[in-house]
């Protein structure tokens, strides 16, 4: 799996998750996370969540650190399985760093009431994909949040880089082990 950080600020709207987006638009052909910072704000048109949709809540935030993950040829199941993966690895990271125990719930990690994250799994015809972002503003938010800085986390770069590295060697990992195996009858 190929990763990068894009330099450039991007606002998600939603519409970025879709088949062949680090493809199309940063030239990474294949699975692939890439990640980047900025706003989130997201249309009820680009809105994939049913439960979201049904309540009809708003997805913003000031300012956020975006991963998108794409992986061609697993389920659905497969992709909110590496959703969840993504954010257990995040919450290992932020451990790591920081010395914070963060609650992991499904796919988001909160910290005494406050959300840190965001995430969606969704399926499109050729791919499966994950959007996973961790704010690094409190502000714009419609839900009591934290963000990295608030965990002494400043360097959104190194942090996307080395999530997104330990990500793409776990799913490596994950992908070698299907092939080593035998089947048997």
């Amino acid at each position: 799996m190929q990763w990068e950080w894009l330099e450039q600020e991007i606002t998600y709207d939603g519409s970025q998750l879709h088949s062949l987006y680090a493809y199309l638009n940063h030239k990474i052909l294949g699975d692939s996370i890439v990640s980047w910072a900025g706003p989130c704000r997201v249309d009820f048109e680009h809105m994939v969540d049913g439960e979201d949709l049904l309540s009809e809540s708003a997805i913003e935030g000031s300012r956020m650190l975006h991963f998108i993950v794409e992986k061609f040829e697993v389920s659905l199941f497969s992709a909110v399985a590496l959703q969840r993966l993504m954010a257990s690895i995040c919450q290992d990271l932020i451990y790591e760093l920081s010395q914070t125990h963060l609650l992991r719930s499904g796919d988001d990690l909160y910290l005494d009431g406050k959300k840190l994250s965001i995430s969606i799994a969704t399926q499109s015809p050729v791919s499966s994909l994950v959007h996973f972002a961790v704010n690094l503003s409190n502000e714009g938010t419609p839900v009591p949040t934290l963000c990295l800085g608030d965990l002494g986390i400043d360097s959104e770069a190194d942090f996307a880089s080395t999530l997104m590295e330990r990500f793409a060697s776990e799913v490596d990992s994950i992908t070698q082990a299907t092939q080593k195996v035998k089947w048997v009858k």
